[in-house]
């Protein structure tokens, strides 16, 4: 592993151990993407409020950290809608005082979020991802596939779209489509939509007839050439246009007056561009099965992408740009394409910067439409209708999960959607814990071992002794759950129960709750002349039941680490 001062470069080990027959895949997305990019980041530009030319800036250094630093072979790092509304945000009220510092303030930003990224990277809060279960990661990636539809819906229809929510996109959109000259507004720029409709067609069509061919890319070119050919920007079509000339200087921002402000901003910013993160490289390296090859797996370190997410921005806000993240509608056209590693975003990165310097007239052609063709084409892929069903089928509540997870992305925003599912995910965490599975265990006619007794006909338990397992670690949460339990478990037997043998096979430790339980209990069963003991008994638990001096208690000679053992000593107790 390459390591600087004991930092990980997950890059240049792959691409140490480069395979010569990814580069096809790699170059194909590297150039599909900065193709799409080089507009989505002006475009993103200019929503925060920057010149045009500052979104190909900050792609430049985040591309750049982002290869070397980041554990995903296929997220795409850069300009991100989400941040960059978050970052407009921030900026525009502290304006009121200095106007004439808009792009300093909001390279200031990128530093301070980058900051903030590196110290969760040190202190090690990169655990705070294994709250994002696969329910969410299903649900997340559904809803963030809506909201790119949405978001693309102004190019595909060539009209504009003030709605600022999902379902107000969607809403104008169809008012428009049916009759919106009707009612004084833009109506469908009929040219437009057919050709979004037909380049949405011609990928999913030539797609699954030719799947090794690189699709998105070719319907950029032809839609390219029937611009060219047609005419059609002089009919209403939208292009691309002029691309600015020029790349970013290295520049030390001044911390401005406002410095706290931006601090709160860019705390909000990093929790948001961090679960962004984390959330798309884990759902696409999940649903990739290339990541499953010896030569391809790779696991999504969640401490790495909090230091790459981290210097990423730096980079950016040293090189006058703006917050950056991950963006799912450019991972998505990289997948689509055939992407293996990052040396797709490293390509990317060389096609922005020839194109800034040689190459700017030759994209100014490129139709919006098709553009936006692209994103809803590699969004539709991103909705995993089988998975959610799979989810359906396997547990409800692990479905109404990923369910309330997509329609928490779409109805609020990212960052609350996914809190909510996280706290979803808890509380049935902690039902499941609170309430887990038991068993009282007995024999079953020729079937060696201990067995539940409610699995098999014909079980029946061993005559005065009681064998009772509960799936779960003893804690708080369910300690009184399974003193109730392990008491119905006695009253249910015929024959009067002389020996209570708890199985701990799934009791890894007992907090001090669960040990105070387990001593009433030892007391109780002791008043009803019933010995308790405990059976399969790890050393762990070992420890802490003689440190609660439980094991003084029970008894030592009563604490077996086997059942065999448990049923030896049970049936000589009278001798």
């Amino acid at each position: 592993m390459h390591e600087i001062f004991s930092i990980k470069l997950p890059g240049l080990d792959r691409l140490w151990s480069y395979d010569r027959s990814w580069w096809r895949g790699d170059i194909l997305a590297g150039i599909t993407v900065a193709a799409y990019l080089i507009p989505q980041c002006m475009a993103y530009g200019e929503l925060v409020g920057v010149p045009p030319v500052v979104g190909l800036w900050t792609i430049l250094p985040a591309i750049l950290v982002y290869a070397l630093f980041g554990s995903s072979r296929q997220l795409s790092v850069g300009p991100e809608s989400t941040t960059a509304v978050m970052t407009a945000a921030a900026i525009s009220p502290l304006l009121l005082a200095d106007r004439s510092n808009y792009l300093m303030l909001a390279s200031t930003l990128a530093v301070l979020v980058g900051g903030v990224c590196v110290v969760g990277y040190f202190a090690k809060l990169g655990f705070l991802a294994n709250l994002l279960s696969k329910p969410i990661l299903i649900g997340y990636m559904a809803g963030v596939a809506v909201i790119m539809i949405a978001g693309q819906l102004g190019k595909i229809g060539g009209i504009p779209i003030e709605g600022n929510t999902v379902f107000a996109q969607i809403g104008e959109f169809i008012d428009r489509l049916i009759g919106g000259a009707d009612a004084g507004e833009p109506s469908i720029h009929w040219l437009t939509l057919i050709l979004a409709g037909l380049t949405i067609g011609f990928l999913f069509v030539f797609g699954r007839l030719v799947p090794q061919a690189p699709a998105p890319l070719l319907a950029i070119l032809i839609g390219t050439a029937a611009v060219a050919i047609f005419k059609l920007d002089r009919q209403g079509v939208a292009v691309v246009g002029e691309i600015p000339a020029g790349l970013p200087q290295f520049v030390l921002p001044n911390l401005p007056t406002q410095l706290p402000s931006l601090l709160a901003s860019a705390l909000g910013i990093a929790i948001v561009g961090y679960s962004d993160n984390v959330l798309t490289a884990r759902s696409f390296a999940a649903r990739n099965r290339d990541y499953r090859s010896d030569r391809l797996r790779q696991r999504i370190d969640a401490n790495q992408e909090l230091l790459a997410l981290g210097l990423a921005n730096l980079g950016a806000g040293l090189m006058q740009g703006f917050p950056v993240s991950s963006s799912g509608s450019r991972t998505a056209i990289a997948d689509t394409a055939g992407s293996k590693t990052q040396l797709f975003s490293l390509v990317a990165m060389g096609v922005v910067v020839v194109v800034l310097l040689f190459l700017r007239p030759i994209l100014s052609l490129f139709p919006k439409a098709a553009l936006g063709a692209i994103v809803v084409f590699a969004a539709i892929k991103l909705i995993d209708i089988p998975e959610f069903v799979r989810l359906y089928k396997f547990r409800r509540s692990e479905f109404l999960i990923a369910l309330m997870t997509t329609l928490g992305v779409i109805l609020t925003d990212i960052l609350v959607g996914v809190a909510v599912a996280v706290g979803l995910s808890i509380v049935e965490l902690l039902a499941r814990l609170a309430r887990p599975h038991d068993a009282v265990q007995g024999i079953v006619p020729n079937l060696p071992g201990l067995h539940d007794i409610q699995d098999w006909a014909g079980a029946t338990t061993i005559p005065g002794l009681v064998i009772y397992r509960y799936d779960a670690p003893l804690c708080f949460a369910n300690a009184e759950d399974f003193k109730c339990r392990a008491l119905d478990a006695i009253a249910a037997e015929v024959t009067p129960v002389e020996w209570f043998v708890l199985n701990t096979e799934a009791i890894v430790e007992i907090d001090i709750t669960a040990a105070d339980v387990l001593a009433e209990l030892c007391d109780e069963l002791a008043a009803r002349g019933i010995t308790l003991g405990m059976a399969r008994v790890k050393q762990d638990l070992y420890v802490q039941l003689k440190r609660s001096h439980l094991l003084e208690k029970i008894g030592e000679r009563h604490i077996y680490m086997t059942l065999h053992s448990m049923l030896t000593d049970f049936e000589s107790r009278g001798q």
